[in-house]
C-alpha cells in the first residue's frame, strides 16, 4: 500500500513544481498589462499633448498623476495582500482596472474629457493598478526557492519593459490612426484578459511545498536596512521615468524622429531592458552576488546618463542613429537592476512580508513617478536637454551609497 502513496506524492510534487511556471506567467501578464498603461501610455505623450491640446507643464501633470495614484495605493495594497493573500488582491486589481480603462472609453477621451477629468481618470488608474506589483511578487517568493528567487523575480520584472515595448509598439499608431479611445480599449482587454488567467491559476503554494522564509528581523516598517534599498531603488528610477515620461518628446522635439523611429526606438530600448533583467537575475543566482550588482548597476546607470548628456550637447542630435543608440544604452542600463533589487529587498523582509516590503519599494518608485515628469519642463525652461540627461545621472549617483555592502565572507 505504501508504494502508491509515495508515487502520488512524487507526481503532486511534480505537479506542484510545473504550476509554479504557471504561476509566473501569471505575475508577467498581470505586471505586462498594467505596465503598458503606466510606462506605455507615456509612449504616446506628443499625440496626448497635440489631441488634449496641453502644454509640456499639463502634460506632465497627466503623465505624473497614474505615479501618483500608484505611489499612494502600492503600501495599502501590499498590506492587505500579506493579509488576504495575493489571489484575492490581484484579481480585484486587474478586474477594477480593466473597468476604468473601459470607463475611460467612454470619458477620457480628447472629445469627452477636460483637463481635470483626464488627471483624475489616470489617478484612478494608478490607485487600481497598484495592487499587481505586490501581490505578484509575494506569489513568487512563495513558490520558487532561494537558489531560483533572483532568476523568477526578474522574469517577473521583464513583464514592466515587456509592457512597455508592447505600448510602445502598439500605442502611438492606435492614438495616431484610431484615437485614445482604442488606446484605453486595448489595455482594458489586456487587464482583463490576464484576471482570467489569474483566477484560472494563481492560489497559495500547498503547505508542505510552500517556500516562505520568515525573517528574522523586523517588520519592513521598522527594518532600516529595508528602508534603504527600498530609497535606492526609487531613487534609481528617477532617471528611468526621465526616459520613459519624456523620450518621446525629446526624440520628436530635438531629433525630429517620425512616429516610426520613435516607435523602434523604444521598444528597441524595452528589449534590451528584459534581456538584461533575465541575465541579471540568472548571474546573480550562480555568483550570490545581488548586492555588488547593484551597487556596479548605478555606476553604470550614472556613466551612460551623463554620457547622453555630453553626447546631445555636443551634437548628436545631429547623427539620429547614434543619438537613439546611445538612449537605448541609458535606458537598458537603468533597467536592468530591477529583479536583482526586488529579489534582495523580499530576502531582506522575508516572504511572508514581500506583500509590504514590495509595496514600500514601489511607493518609492512611483513618488519619482509623479515628480519627474512635472520637474522635467521646468529643467528644459531653465536649460536645455543635455542638462536632463546630465541631471539624470547625478540622481542615478545618489544610489550608490544606499544599497547595502556586500556581506563579508
Amino acid at each position: 500500500m505504501a508504494a502508491p502513496l509515495v508515487l502520488n506524492s512524487k507526481r503532486m510534487s511534480a505537479l506542484d513544481g510545473a504550476h509554479r511556471w504557471k504561476v509566473l506567467g501569471v505575475g508577467v501578464a498581470a505586471n505586462a498589462s498594467v505596465s503598458a498603461a503606466a510606462t506605455g501610455f507615456p509612449t504616446t505623450a506628443v499625440w496626448v499633448r497635440s489631441a488634449y491640446h496641453l502644454s509640456n507643464g499639463h502634460l506632465g501633470v497627466v503623465l505624473g498623476a497614474l505615479g501618483l495614484g500608484v505611489a499612494l495605493s502600492e503600501l495599502p495594497w501590499g498590506l492587505l495582500t500579506d493579509k488576504w493573500g495575493d489571489r484575492p488582491v490581484l484579481l480585484t486589481g486587474l478586474f477594477s482596472t480593466a473597468a476604468v480603462l473601459i470607463a475611460m472609453t467612454l470619458f477620457a477621451t480628447p472629445a469627452t474629457a477636460s483637463f481635470g477629468w483626464l488627471v483624475f481618470a489616470m489617478c484612478a488608474l494608478g490607485l487600481l493598478g497598484g495592487s499587481v506589483n505586490g501581490s505578484s511578487g509575494r506569489a513568487v517568493m512563495a513558490w520558487f526557492g532561494e537558489g531560483e528567487r533572483g532568476l523568477a523575480m526578474s522574469i517577473r520584472q521583464t513583464a514592466v519593459p515587456l509592457g512597455g515595448g508592447i505600448g510602445a509598439a502598439l500605442l502611438p499608431w492606435l492614438a495616431s490612426s484610431h484615437g485614445f479611445g482604442a488606446v484605453f480599449g486595448v489595455l482594458a482587454a489586456m487587464c482583463a484578459l490576464s484576471g482570467v488567467f489569474a483566477w484560472r491559476w494563481l492560489h497559495e503554494p500547498p503547505g508542505t511545498h510552500a517556500r516562505a522564509i520568515r525573517s528574522e528581523g523586523a517588520a519592513p516598517l521598522k527594518n532600516a536596512l529595508v528602508w534603504r534599498v527600498v530609497l535606492g531603488i526609487g531613487v534609481l528610477c528617477v532617471p528611468q521615468f526621465a526616459v520613459l515620461s519624456f523620450a518621446t518628446i525629446f526624440m520628436h522635439d530635438a531629433a525630429r524622429f517620425g512616429v516610426g523611429a520613435i516607435s523602434a526606438t523604444m521598444a528597441a530600448l524595452q528589449t534590451g531592458a528584459i534581456a538584461m533583467r533575465v541575465w541579471s537575475g540568472r548571474h546573480t543566482d550562480r555568483h550570490g552576488n545581488r548586492r555588488a550588482y547593484l551597487r556596479v548597476s548605478t555606476i553604470a546607470a550614472c556613466a551612460s546618463f551623463v554620457a547622453l548628456g555630453i553626447a546631445t550637447a555636443f551634437g548628436a542630435a545631429h547623427a539620429p542613429v547614434l543619438l537613439a543608440a546611445m538612449l537605448i544604452l541609458a535606458g537598458v542600463c537603468v533597467s536592468a537592476w530591477h529583479g536583482v533589487a526586488y529579489t534582495e529587498l523580499a530576502t531582506l523582509a522575508g516572504a511572508e512580508r514581500a506583500g509590504t516590503a514590495l509595496g514600500m519599494a514601489n511607493t518609492a518608485v512611483f513618488v519619482g513617478f509623479f515628480v519627474t515628469p512635472l520637474a522635467i519642463p521646468h529643467v528644459l525652461a531653465i536649460g536645455s536637454w543635455p542638462m536632463i540627461w546630465l541631471v539624470a545621472g547625478v540622481c542615478a549617483s545618489f544610489a550608490w551609497p544606499l544599497f547595502p555592502r556586500p556581506a563579508r565572507a
